[in-house]
């Protein structure tokens, strides 16, 4: 396309969102409430796998070793560990680290006992990548020589990962639901364009102006139409979840502790990119799919 078409085509299609400003505003509200509502899903959602993903960091297995095994063996199996694709670090912890951890919840207590009770109770915690993935390490670590136990949190683990796929589906679920009733309407905005300006792209046509150059305007009409659709909604929720969190942290303070929420600024650093570009995408596609439906001159 050479540069004074593309700005031709461009005004054009500015031109006809004033010119049907009643229908714009119609698709720009419609566009807005449902990125609106995208959005607060994607900030709750996107808080929500936070915390699972913080909940998961701490979930671990624990591997027992056999008694009188070496500290070569041990190593050797800490080296297997290390291997495994769905560990994300772990750690060795000694019979002396192990005692000396659980004689600080003893308290006074624990000055009693003259001997290590937990002398046999070295071990490693290790720490996955994806719980989901915990039952496969645990039948190869069990698997292991050397190893005599390995404990595991299996209630907690297939809960967060059952999480996790609620999460999956739902934010599947309502992106194609908003997707599929955001480019209807601009569709319909489309529509109303073409019948309105059916004599001049008649002209057009029977001057030799091909299909591009005519569908053009309404394609560029769609998508600023998304884009600004897109930004009203942005705005609105940037305000409100700081208004959210200012509120949370001032009247829910006992729950810092334990629901941290992710800052404005990390939450809109992927949710503004992606709200602009379903935004844009919804008006190409509605304006695109429909002019190429019904403009037949």
């Amino acid at each position: 396309m050479k540069i004074n078409t593309f700005f031709y085509t461009l005004g054009q299609g500015i031109k006809s969102i004033f010119r049907n400003k009643w229908f714009t505003l119609a698709s720009l509200a419609t566009i807005s409430a449902c990125l609106f509502v995208f959005g607060l899903f994607f900030a709750v959602a996107f808080n929500v796998e936070n915390i699972v993903k913080t909940a998961e960091e701490g979930v671990s297995v624990t591997v027992f070793f056999d008694e009188g095994i070496s500290q070569d063996r041990i190593d050797q199996i800490g080296d297997l560990i290390s291997r495994r694709t769905e560990v994300s670090r772990y750690e060795f912890i000694s019979a002396d680290q192990a005692w000396e951890e659980f004689s600080k919840e003893l308290g006074e207590n624990a000055e009693g006992f003259t001997e290590n009770p937990l002398a046999n109770s070295a071990n490693y915690q290790i720490y996955l990548k994806d719980v989901s993935k915990q039952s496969q390490l645990v039948s190869y670590l069990e698997e292991v020589e050397g190893v005599r136990k390995v404990n595991k949190s299996e209630l907690t683990a297939n809960t967060l990962a059952g999480v996790n796929v609620i999460l999956a589906y739902v934010s599947i679920g309502m992106i194609i639901i908003l997707l599929a009733v955001s480019i209807f309407l601009i569709s319909n905005t489309v529509t109303i364009g073409i019948s309105v300006r059916k004599e001049e792209i008649t002209i057009m046509k029977y001057i030799g102006a091909t299909d591009f150059f005519v569908r053009s305007p309404f394609v560029f009409e769609g998508m600023i139409i998304g884009f600004i659709g897109s930004l009203i909604p942005l705005a609105m929720i940037f305000y409100l979840y700081k208004f959210a969190l200012n509120f949370l942290a001032d009247k829910f303070a006992f729950l810092s502790g334990i629901v941290v929420c992710l800052p404005a600024v990390e939450v809109f650093k992927y949710l503004a990119p992606i709200s602009i570009i379903i935004g844009v995408g919804i008006g190409f596609c509605g304006s695109f799919f429909t002019v190429k439906k019904h403009l037949k001159v």
